[in-house]
């Protein structure tokens, strides 16, 4: 029981020094509604967007048709809110540290990308775009409910009507590359 308690306590003490809540980390808040902290909010969108820019490069290289279209979108639109979020942080509007590099979890999402051609890179891709975007949608949606700081939350309301639309996209891209035999329309 001793144990626990110090367990306990020193993952308490120490909460404040992780980059990333336990609740945000593992997706609690997100099923709960709740919004992100403003650290947590800074630190996934920019690692998003580090991960949309990196993994539609790729895209541009390897992907078909449609996928390099909607790639070269989505470098364009993500390298401008990467810029915007910079400018909030370097403005001093939002007191927060943004991150330098991909978390661990993107990082192997992108070298699995990297190790893909032809059909698994379209399936792996799309797949990844759809789950990505509603992850960003879902993160926005909650800061811009409830965020603690009115500039980013201004933003994200802003910014939200975009990533719909890149969800929508992506949505579409698994459309037209999945096969259609057997499966109904939604």
């Amino acid at each position: 029981m001793r144990r626990t308690m110090i367990a306990t306590a020193c993952l308490l003490l120490a909460a404040p020094a992780l980059a990333q809540s336990i609740g945000e980390k593992t997706g609690v808040n997100s099923a709960l509604g709740v919004s992100p902290s403003t650290a947590d909010f800074v630190k996934q969108v920019a690692i998003s967007d580090m991960f949309e820019i990196e993994s539609n490069k790729l895209a541009q290289q390897k992907g078909n048709a449609a996928e390099k279209t909607f790639a070269t979108q989505m470098v364009t639109d993500h390298t401008k809110t990467s810029t915007e979020l910079k400018g909030l942080v370097s403005g001093g509007k939002v007191k927060v540290e943004l991150p330098a590099a991909l978390d661990s979890s993107h990082q192997s999402k992108l070298d699995k990308l990297k190790g893909t051609s032809g059909r698994d890179f379209s399936s792996e891709f799309n797949s990844m775009q759809v789950s990505a975007h509603k992850e960003a949608v879902d993160l926005f949606e909650r800061y811009a409910k409830g965020g603690d700081n009115s500039d980013l939350k201004d933003w994200a309301g802003k910014t939200l009507p975009a990533l719909k639309h890149h969800l929508e996209m992506a949505q579409d891209l698994d459309k037209n590359s999945a096969p259609t035999v057997g499966e109904g329309k939604k």
